[in-house]
């Protein structure tokens, strides 16, 4: 069995969010976890800079719209995440039949029935290969065209049904805002059907349990938005295959606890963005955030504040002041000067990625 605090240094160091792990591109860091929570653009970058060694905003954008090696999409759960982009099609392929499904009756409540979705679907291929790139408000007076009202949810559901039958993805930022471009315009055709079917329901688990593990077959299902059905089928390919060692109810890919970093004297101490991967990687919070203090990091209506780590574990919340030139620290308990001092030094990291260039 393994115990709480093997767990935490396990899972961080898998996230390199602890033991000195960081790497030194965007690339590096979304292929190492495989997916970045990316519904807030910023929270997403500032989710590659803790996992990285002195990677600038400069540098993840490029790695967006420079060399396309990472793209923003919705994958896991339905939700927007940053994955390697030879991965984008056949994460694609095995997830979004899931999500479509489980969508339709918001479908049918927003007025889409499956023509009018199929419309939409070729209206926007035309308009992205002839005027693209476009951002959603630029979609939705296109849309307009179909009897779409522009207010509403619906120009959104259809610009995600887009995305999930494979006809979009997010391109680059104009003046900070999001962009849509045609998928398979934008994105190299490599890794297009490089697993399919079970292998890659195998392929997802196997890259989950490399960025989250220790972790059980009921966590990989909730973080992939799968059925616990798929999951246990994934678990059972992956044993067959003896990719994986179980310690009781928890699962880690095989050889990976005999590398298990040692204890160092000095904390490793990180600041996390709100909606962090590694806050919602199992369906567990205890191993990363104390039972006393979690309802100050998850404080409901889905919000996950920023939170402060050292070596895999929660000590403070953080939040931004004006201009993103101060940051402010809420510890939950005194900390002592070893942490301080690496606080102090992520605050000042912190602030100079987010300080507009002069």
């Amino acid at each position: 069995m393994l115990d709480r605090e093997s767990v935490r240094r396990l899972r961080a160091c898998a996230q390199a969010l602890a033991g000195g792990a960081r790497e030194a591109t965007a690339e590096a860091v979304v292929r190492r976890v495989f997916a970045i929570q990316a519904q807030d653009t910023t929270a997403a970058d500032l989710g590659i800079r803790v996992r990285g060694l002195n990677i600038t905003a400069q540098a993840i954008r490029a790695a967006y719209e420079d060399e396309r090696s990472i793209v923003r999409n919705w994958y896991m759960r339905g939700t927007l995440h940053t994955i390697p982009s030879d991965d984008a099609h056949w994460a694609l392929q095995l997830l979004a039949p899931r999500f479509l499904a489980t969508t339709s009756r918001r479908y049918q409540q927003l007025g889409l029935g499956d023509d009018l979705r199929q419309h939409a679907d070729h209206l926007i291929r035309r308009v992205l290969a002839a005027h693209g790139p476009l951002t959603r408000a630029e979609l939705t007076e296109h849309l307009t065209t179909l009897g779409i009202p522009p207010d509403g949810q619906a120009p959104f559901y259809l610009i995600r049904h887009a995305a999930l039958t494979g006809t979009l993805c997010h391109g680059p930022q104009r003046a900070g805002e999001a962009t849509y471009v045609l998928l398979d315009d934008w994105l190299p055709s490599t890794g297009r059907f490089r697993w399919e079917g079970d292998s890659a329901l195998a392929e997802l688990a196997r890259r989950y349990l490399a960025a989250h593990a220790p972790a059980t077959l009921e966590d990989f299902a909730a973080w992939s938005g799968l059925p616990v059905t798929w999951a246990r089928r994934a678990w059972k390919l992956l044993a067959e295959s003896g990719a994986i060692t179980e310690y009781g109810a928890l699962t880690v890919l095989a050889g990976r606890v005999k590398r298990l970093p040692d204890s160092s004297d000095t904390p490793d101490v990180r600041m996390l963005p709100a909606y962090d991967n590694y806050l919602i990687g199992s369906c567990t919070r205890e191993v990363s955030v104390p039972a006393l203090h979690q309802a100050r990091v998850w404080p409901g209506g889905g919000l996950i504040r920023p939170t402060v780590i050292a070596d895999g574990l929660a000590i403070a919340t953080w939040t931004r002041g004006s201009g993103s030139r101060s940051i402010q620290v809420d510890a939950f308990e005194p900390v002592p000067p070893q942490i301080e001092q690496g606080i102090e030094m992520e605050k000042e990291a912190v602030v100079g990625f987010l300080r507009p260039t002069a």
